[in-house]
């Protein structure tokens, strides 16, 4: 009798004010369009709010009830990746990850336009509150976590990442920024991570 190889599903998640047409989303697209062409693989596009971004993760990921699961998340994407990592398992790659971003976003209350998607949204405290919900205090198994932070990064401070995240695969650069400089350069390693044991 065979067994039947089990689903591999990976879900990139962008960050706050950002889009699937974002640079890191789509050199993430076409490396798996050239090298994993029947992979499942989703960009999603985040709801500003968490609540309703949350629930429509949950709902795709409900769509693949038997599936392995790899995350790859960028900044608030990171914090969400490792909320969905701890729900459902697999393993995840965070790009200058966000930890407590319900904190950063006191700064940012008010009104905003998405840079790539023009839509308009007020920022307020209940979505502050409501990040706080998806929180991860701890990490049940830190090994599936691949960590890649820049220590010039000027939205979040990386020293926050590098302790949550401690026991996990870190790789942090001297320079760069919040975008992470030279992310393509990771590519096939961060599949490799995903993808295999």
């Amino acid at each position: 009798m065979t067994v039947s190889k089990r689903e591999q599903v990976v879900i990139y998640l962008h960050g706050f004010l950002s889009s699937p047409q974002s640079v890191k989303a789509q050199q993430t697209k076409a490396f798996v369009e050239e090298y994993y062409p029947d992979l499942t693989f989703y960009i999603p596009q985040l709801d500003n709010h968490p609540k309703p971004a949350a629930k429509a993760l949950d709902e795709l990921i409900a769509q693949h009830p038997n599936a392995d699961f790899g995350f790859i998340g960028s900044s608030m994407g990171g914090y969400f990746s490792s909320y969905l990592l701890e729900r459902y398992g697999g393993k995840a790659v965070l790009i200058n990850p966000a930890v407590q971003p319900y904190n950063l976003l006191a700064d940012y209350l008010g009104e905003h336009v998405n840079p790539y998607t023009k839509q308009k949204f007020s920022l307020d405290e209940s979505h502050t509150r409501d990040l706080t919900s998806f929180d991860t205090k701890s990490l049940a198994s830190p090994q599936n976590y691949w960590v890649l932070l820049q220590t010039a990064d000027e939205t979040l401070d990386y020293r926050q990442a590098e302790k949550k995240y401690m026991g996990a695969k870190l790789t942090i650069e001297e320079g760069g920024d919040h975008s992470f400089q030279g992310y393509e350069r990771f590519l096939k390693d961060i599949f490799q991570f995903l993808l295999h044991d």
